[in-house]
């Protein structure tokens, strides 16, 4: 299992999570149903794949009978775009910024030698968009993570 192929967000919102992703972010998407009202947002993006899922519908998905509790708060889980310089890294957080994300922290530069920052989708989820000086990238944009 040295594999990861799809990352389901849980959203209130598919509209809104539509038009940040789609119409701020620039992100390809498959829409699947209406989009008034989509069942399930795909994205098409190069590499691990992100859907978004209505999130009430994703918790009885998981368990109908017994489905987890929604909470608020930080789930210790985040998402991460690497670019491939710190310029990349700011116009990212410029775009981010325009689309209405909630900035976090600022990109900068950080303990492990890299430039980094974080913000926030109109559903909480956290990404942190970041460069680093050593990586690199395979043809379809993979990070590739190597021991020194």
């Amino acid at each position: 299992m040295n594999r990861l192929n799809l990352i389901t967000l849980g959203v209130k919102d598919m509209v809104e999570s539509l038009n940040f992703y789609r119409d701020g972010l620039g992100f390809e998407v498959f829409v699947y149903g209406d989009e008034t009202n989509p069942d399930v947002i795909f994205f098409n993006n190069a590499g691990t794949k992100i859907s978004l899922f209505q999130i009430d519908r994703l918790v009885k998905d998981i368990n109908e009978k017994n489905p987890p509790a929604v909470g608020r708060g930080f789930g210790g889980i985040t998402l991460a775009y690497n670019g491939k310089s710190k310029e990349e890294v700011n116009e990212v957080f410029s775009l981010v910024e325009k689309a209405g994300a909630k900035i976090i922290k600022e990109p900068e530069t950080v303990f492990w030698g890299g430039y980094s920052g974080y913000f926030q989708d109109p559903n909480g989820f956290y990404w942190e968009v970041a460069y680093g000086e050593n990586w690199e990238f395979d043809e379809n944009d993979m990070l590739i993570i190597r021991e020194d």
